[in-house]
């Protein structure tokens, strides 16, 4: 229990330092010039990435759940017991936190970074947002992507799919769910993802934050029953062949 409760706390930091990392220098220093779709995809290319090779890395340690979301989901499709999944949380919120705090750490070296103005890739709504959405619009936008998400990490992860290609699957889902995701709310899917750069950026981020916990849960949430209803079905394990006693 204890590496898999390291394992998810490294996975969660390692996401947020790298993929946040990547859209704070796409948006917040703006290395992506002008073409805001070029800071998109970069972004989103960043998230699928890391969470790809981060699949195969941790995966066979504790599943790479590196998400209370997906935890959740997973729990309620009653893979792991309701203990281990509160320890998975604490453990992913924590490398949420110390993730957006080594960020924080590394770009404070920069003479252009300023922490009220660069920012650290939090999510919003309003003012926050890209195309301005309002409350009622990032919070159904959350749900929606976080559901499609979830929904692909449980299905890639059933007894009845391939085991080999699942880390690819689960990226490219994280990937499309970002290219939408970004100019609405920035993308959070992942409330660990942004708790921690919120805690470290305040103001609106850490005043909006509630709804980027929230509404990836209820995510999760329709994610396992859609799962449970249309889901792939679980492979039957097969008994053990009888053995014959030997004649005498």
């Amino acid at each position: 229990m204890y590496r898999r409760i390291a394992a998810e706390l490294m996975g969660t930091l390692l996401l947020v330092y790298f993929a946040v990392g990547v859209a704070t220098l796409s948006f917040g220093f703006g290395v992506a010039g002008r073409s805001l779709s070029a800071g998109v995809v970069a972004t989103a290319l960043a998230f699928g990435l890391v969470l790809l090779v981060l699949v195969y890395a941790i995966g066979p340690i504790s599943g790479c759940h590196i998400n209370p979301a997906v935890t959740l989901g997973v729990l309620l499709a009653r893979r792991i017991p309701p203990l281990d999944a509160v320890g998975y949380w604490i453990a992913q919120f924590a490398g949420g936190i110390l993730g957006a705090l080594l960020l924080w750490a590394t770009f404070s070296g920069s003479p252009l970074y300023a922490r009220s103005v660069t920012g650290l890739g939090a999510d919003g709504w309003g003012d926050a947002s890209l195309i301005h959405i309002d409350m009622g619009g990032a919070f159904l936008t959350e749900v929606v992507l976080t559901a499609l998400f979830v929904f692909i990490v449980l299905s890639m992860t059933s007894t009845a799919a391939i085991p080999s290609v699942a880390g690819v699957g689960i990226g490219l889902a994280l990937t499309t769910v970002h290219l939408i995701g970004i100019p609405i709310t920035g993308t959070s899917v992942n409330p660990a993802r942004s708790l921690g750069p919120a805690v470290v950026v305040g103001g609106t981020a850490l005043s909006q934050v509630w709804l980027f916990i929230v509404a990836p849960l209820v995510g999760a949430v329709v994610a396992a029953a859609l799962h449970g209803f249309v889901g792939p079905p679980e492979k039957e394990t097969p008994l053990p062949p009888v053995q014959e006693d030997e004649a005498p």
